[in-house]
């Protein structure tokens, strides 16, 4: 029993040090906590075995996931229609899986870097935390949820997110902390210069610009938020009154260039309707206006589909209903818009028969969409945290990143906050203005930097009315993507390698 307690304050001290964590990001956004985290996390696996380093990450893993992603449990409990200790029982399940990559993290780098000198903390360790953070956005289609670049957005170091996107703006993170235990254990007081350089190259990248505004493109849009009830969405009895909703409010506001509706925002089938949208597309066309709007689809082959429409002022011509000119989400929510192996889980739970849960995937790369002469890089919902995909879809003729959302699902919870917070950082690497539309918040738009310029109160119906500027031009992420961060990161672990055999 005397052994026992203080192996325990190890793994209890990463608990804690892991839910700090969670501040980092919005709404909180004590960024400097994305830093300091991980240099505890170092200290807290200093000399322990393996299996003690891979006990004291789970642990901060479990703190991060345990109280950063709480807002998940909000659509299980609510909408999943289980009963209180078996939506818990499936929060713990999904926080103990994610949590098993900061796992991975701390048993990779004691297995493989057993000694405290300078290639483990200033090349293995930012490069581990980095391909574990990769393996997590990857495995099962992915989360890519709070990785500790995102945290940064409003911190000097997102002037790295034009060069190599959050990925490199975590492994500079990595590198501040992995820096800073290193000096806290060797008294190696030189290595102070690595963080120092670091955030002085972001202060002198600031001034930077990659992109140009073009001013004389510049165009009006109104984003509508109609705040309609996630309870009362998908009721057949509902269906009119939410479409006649989002037509009257773009009816007082036709004078707008761009008329934008969030996700699924017509809650019924776009066949369904076709009569409707004829008479949308022609009154828009009317008003020299375009109306862009989530809706759903299916096709002869029975697959269903979440997409975006565009009507009125397009170059598509007099609206006809043809799926295959529609934008499809590609990445696909689990559990939320797909079962993953349906045939076992989905006669378990209501849980697993939400609405909308049997959606087929649209293409990985797919045409922008086109409307009042602009063109528009769409991503729906989810997602936007992929970067890599919505960056091969950015083109040179893109003048503005997309994304409609439904983030009702997720309550007063943190959720839609760190959900714009993602949204941002696109906004940031790819040099492009964001338009983002939800059902009841945050309806906001930002300019390329990343800043948010307009924006409506969550949990209202209202129109959001800006003038926004297209930009020209490149950023350095945008063209080369993140293969050069790929690069450096499987030199680094080679020369750490190398230099751990020697000593």
């Amino acid at each position: 029993m005397k052994n026992f307690i203080p192996r325990l304050i190890r793994p209890l001290l990463a608990l804690c040090v892991g839910a700090a964590t969670t501040l980092a990001f919005a709404p909180y956004q004590l960024w400097p906590l994305a830093i300091l985290s991980p240099f505890l996390l170092l200290l807290l696996i200093n000399h322990r075995s393996t299996k003690q380093a891979a006990l004291i990450g789970y642990c901060w893993g479990v703190g991060q996931f345990g109280f950063g992603i709480s807002w998940v449990h909000v659509s299980i409990d609510t909408f999943g229609g289980l009963p209180k200790i078996a939506s818990f029982s499936l929060m713990l399940l999904l926080v103990g899986y994610l949590s098993f990559y900061s796992a991975l993290f701390t048993w990779a780098l004691n297995r493989f870097f057993p000694r405290s000198h300078w290639p483990k903390f200033l090349l293995a360790a930012p490069v581990l935390w980095l391909f574990c953070d990769w393996l997590r956005g990857w495995v099962m289609t992915g989360f890519p949820w709070l990785w500790l670049g995102y945290s940064q957005i409003d911190s000097p170091l997102a002037s790295f997110a034009p060069i190599g996107g959050v990925e490199l703006i975590t492994l500079i993170v990595l590198m501040c902390a992995s820096a800073l235990s290193y000096v806290c254990l060797t008294r190696a007081w030189r290595f102070l210069l690595i963080p120092i350089a670091l955030f002085s190259s972001a202060l002198t990248l600031k001034e930077q610009t990659w992109v140009t505004p073009e001013p004389e493109r510049t165009t009006t849009v109104a984003i509508i938020q109609g705040n309609i009830q996630q309870s009362l969405k998908w009721h057949p009895n509902q269906r009119w009154p939410t479409i006649m909703k989002y037509t009257d409010l773009s009816r007082e506001n036709w004078d707008a260039d761009i008329i934008i509706w969030p996700e699924a925002a017509v809650p019924a089938f776009e066949l369904e309707l076709g009569s409707y949208l004829s008479n949308l597309d022609s009154a828009a066309r009317m008003n020299n206006s375009a109306v862009i709007t989530g809706i759903l689809n299916y096709n002869e082959q029975g697959q269903y589909f979440n997409s975006v429409l565009a009507l009125g002022n397009t170059p598509y011509g007099d609206y006809r209903y043809d799926v295959e000119h529609r934008y499809h989400k590609h990445h696909l929510l689990p559990f939320g818009e797909f079962v993953p192996l349906e045939k076992w889980l989905r006669p378990l739970a209501p849980l697993f028969n939400l609405p909308m849960s049997s959606f087929s995937r649209g293409g990985y790369v797919q045409p922008n969409i086109f409307a009042a002469g602009h063109a528009f890089a769409p991503a729906l919902c989810y997602e936007i945290i992929f970067n890599e995909q919505l960056r091969a879809n950015v083109t040179e003729q893109t003048d503005f990143l997309l994304t409609l959302s439904n983030d009702a699902w997720f309550g007063r919870s943190n959720g839609p906050l760190q959900h714009m917070e993602i949204a941002r950082m696109r906004a940031l690497e790819l040099g492009k203005p964001l338009i983002r539309s939800t059902n009841n918040g945050i309806t906001a738009i930002t300019d390329q930097y990343g800043n948010i310029t307009h924006q409506l109160p969550q949990f209202e119906t209202g129109v959001l009315r800006a003038e926004i500027t297209p930009t020209q031009g490149q950023t350095p992420y945008h063209q080369w993507g993140s293969w050069p961060l790929y690069v450096w990161c499987g030199l680094s672990l080679v020369i750490s390698l190398v230099a751990t055999r020697r000593h």
